[in-house]
């Protein structure tokens, strides 16, 4: 059974979580390889190596942070997730914005060691930075990094000037890159992408059906995550109240995003799986469980054989 195999962390686990993420990369970028030139083929097994590593990121925060247990649910949700929507395998420069963000929030959620802080706040911040060269609207994930501050370090009002002067190196970075190979100055039309709310794509069936799947499995494990933050201890109540956050920015990421091809949604997966983790871990019912889990792996097959 599906819940047994990933109730535990195993390479094997993580191996066939590759392999399916692998599967369905290949099938939904199959038609783009022979079209395209060898660097852009050279790009996309660049993103998939960075798809697969976004798995093994998450399940690091997640073990290094205790947001659940050691086990590889969050793993098979995160690849169920993002292999529901063809379009986040076909678009780079999300994938490669999302790693930044995780290893953006891998530092934040750090904070609470109370160690190297401005260090801490400045890679955060500087990961942000640079996913928000890929994406922009991820930039608006700067709010995790200074509640992160807020409530861990926030009693040094220098660490609250540490994020802006991580985004001023980052500029400066960008602006002699640029100076050097086009011999022009990086200004914020080459940075800014205006936000687009035609929504009309996510009432076509292969987007519309995942979402709403989505939708219905987010409210219904946020409804038992709420139960499970106030049971934790202090330290782990602010970080999995943190993922909470997490999920909420990425929506609003999605929102004001420049594109509505449900590629956006990526940066809400990560958290989620987490969310619904924690869900599974205190969900009693086994055949439920199992129903849930298979209809996670599966609906990627349907929507590709449906629709």
């Amino acid at each position: 059974m599906l819940t047994s195999f990933f109730s535990k962390s195993k390479p094997i686990n993580f191996i066939l979580v590759a392999l399916y993420i692998l599967v369905f990369f290949a099938i939904a970028n199959f038609q783009q390889v022979f079209a395209s030139s060898f660097l852009t083929v050279l790009g996309q097994i660049f993103s998939l190596v960075i798809l697969i590593l976004s798995v093994f990121i998450l399940n690091f925060i997640s073990g290094r942070n205790e947001l659940t247990g050691r086990n590889a649910y969050k793993s098979i949700l995160f690849a169920g997730f993002v292999c529901m929507f063809p379009e986040v395998l076909r678009d780079n420069g999300i994938i490669v914005a999302n790693i930044f963000l995780l290893l953006a929030l891998r530092r934040v959620l750090s904070l609470k060691t109370q160690r190297q802080t401005i260090q801490k706040i400045f890679d955060a911040t500087l990961w942000v930075g640079i996913a928000s060269l890929f994406y922009f609207w991820s930039i608006l994930f700067l709010f995790l990094v200074y509640f992160g501050v807020l409530v861990h370090v926030g009693h040094r009002f220098k660490n609250f000037l540490v994020p802006l002067v991580s985004l001023l190196t980052l500029f400066s970075i960008a602006t002699a890159v640029d100076l050097i190979y086009t011999n022009t100055f990086f200004i914020f039309s080459d940075w800014f992408q205006p936000g687009y709310f035609d929504f009309s794509a996510y009432g076509e069936l292969p987007v519309l059906v995942p979402v709403a799947f989505l939708f219905a499995l987010t409210l219904w494990s946020c409804f038992f995550y709420f139960g499970i933050i106030q049971r934790a201890s202090a330290n782990a109540k602010t970080s999995l109240f943190l993922i909470f956050l997490a999920a909420l920015t990425a929506l609003a990421v999605a929102i004001f995003g420049p594109s509505k091809d449900s590629s956006e949604l990526l940066f809400f997966f990560a958290p989620l799986a987490i969310i619904v983790t924690n869900y599974f871990q205190n969900l009693n019912d086994k055949w439920f469980k199992e129903t849930l889990l298979l209809l996670v792996v599966l609906l990627p097959l349907l929507v590709l054989l449906v629709f």
